[in-house]
């Protein structure tokens, strides 16, 4: 059985053949290959992107990833703390 992470990868690699097709068979059929893009796109965004998001995000703190007065506070300590690359040579 395929898990999320694969089915997902499916969905975008079916998506985004659907446009590479729709690109190709554009010049000779121009409503047919305009419906595979858009297809492919909405599929892509509206389908493909929020699962992968849902999936991958699951559990994770999202405060973590805000831009604080707090976390910024963190991450000036931080590049205070590493010496710089020019600074080692």
């Amino acid at each position: 059985m395929l898990s999320k992470r694969s089915l997902i990868g499916l969905l975008a690699i079916g998506c985004l053949s659907a446009i590479v097709y729709g690109l190709i068979i554009q010049e000779s059929q121009p409503v047919a290959g305009n419906s595979y893009i858009g297809f492919g796109v909405l599929f892509l965004f509206l389908v493909a992107m929020p699962l992968f998001i849902f999936t991958e995000g699951k559990g994770k703190n999202v405060k973590d990833y805000m831009l604080t007065e707090e976390n910024i506070r963190k991450m000036q300590a931080k590049s205070k703390k590493r010496p710089k690359k020019e600074d080692k040579v």
